[in-house]
């Protein structure tokens, strides 16, 4: 009878531990379940804030990529080693020597700024400047710069227009146009019709002919054309001009005639060039279509304009 009564309690404490351990065991599973649901709404707090990132990258991404360029440099960093800055870099040739000057491209320090692409010791081989990235060209803009051989350079070079997908990467660079030589220290304006394209960075490629060949560019404007198009158009500086009936030539009315003109077609070609004959221009060689002018006044400032031969 001791023995069963033993027994008896010894079961009964041994219930007892049980219940303990289980009322235990439940505790610790409604801690692990209670910090559970912190983690999760830890992830889920984590995961809202990435989304939010998520979104503002975006935000930010499409605001970079820009609509409209309106850039004289003036409010760059000046030196030989500033890029990129404000959204446009460069690709610069190599050195060809072991010893200086290599390749530059230099923001000048005067008053009206401009970007030189010095060559160094390269004699021929192409720096790059590009521009931020835009949204991808529809076709109903055009470009406009001014470009020149830099004062004392030691010889000519050209600059191409262009487009690439990867601004690190020229091997996506596609031509816009013939290169453009300059060979005259006076700034001149060229206008570009920029396509229809995916590609999102617009890049001047300039080429040297010889070492220590500095090519200078400004006043860099991509955006809708300023200028209707029509037969008759007045620059700001009083030239006037308009296509014939015959549409064989450019008539100008101006108090001093123009050193002279230079006519692009929409895709940036050079399509003539040359001085007026009694006031007019000849233009019975173009196809029809519309055609962009970069005129030199007698003062030696370029101006633009644009005509329809029909």
């Amino acid at each position: 009878m001791d023995s069963d009564k033993t027994v008896s309690t010894f079961f009964f404490i041994d219930g007892k531990k049980i219940f303990t351990n289980i009322k235990l065991y439940l505790e610790q599973v409604k801690i692990n379940i209670y910090f559970c649901r912190i983690i999760l709404n830890k992830n889920n707090v984590m995961k809202l804030k990435l989304l939010l990132g998520a979104l503002a990258f975006t935000a930010i991404t499409s605001k970079a990529q820009m609509s409209s360029i309106n850039e004289n440099f003036d409010n760059f960093t000046s030196g030989n080693n500033t890029f990129p800055q404000q959204g446009w870099s460069v690709i610069l040739a190599t050195n060809p020597l072991p010893f200086p000057p290599a390749p530059l491209m230099i923001v000048t320090t005067a008053t009206d700024k401009v970007v030189q692409a010095y060559s160094g010791n390269n004699t021929s081989a192409p720096s790059y400047l590009i521009t931020p990235q835009i949204a991808a060209p529809a076709g109903d803009k055009t470009l406009s710069f001014a470009a020149a051989k830099s004062t004392g350079t030691n010889g000519n070079g050209t600059i191409e227009i262009g487009l690439a997908s990867n601004p690190t990467d020229m091997t996506t660079f596609v031509s816009l146009g013939a290169p453009i030589s300059l060979t005259s220290e006076t700034m001149q304006t060229y206008t570009i019709q920029v396509p229809a394209s995916s590609a999102t960075y617009i890049v001047f490629k300039f080429t040297p002919t010889i070492a220590h060949t500095a090519l200078q560019i400004d006043n860099v404007v991509y955006n809708s054309s300023t200028l209707s198009v029509a037969d008759h158009t007045k620059t700001n500086d009083d030239i006037k001009f308009v296509v014939n009936t015959d549409q064989t030539a450019l008539e100008f009315i101006s108090k001093k005639d123009p050193k002279s003109v230079q006519i692009y077609s929409a895709s940036g070609q050079k399509a003539a060039e040359g001085k007026l004959n009694r006031q007019q221009f000849d233009i019975s060689g173009l196809q029809t279509g519309v055609y962009y002018t970069v005129i030199e006044t007698a003062e030696g400032k370029a101006v633009k304009s644009k005509f329809i031969k029909k």
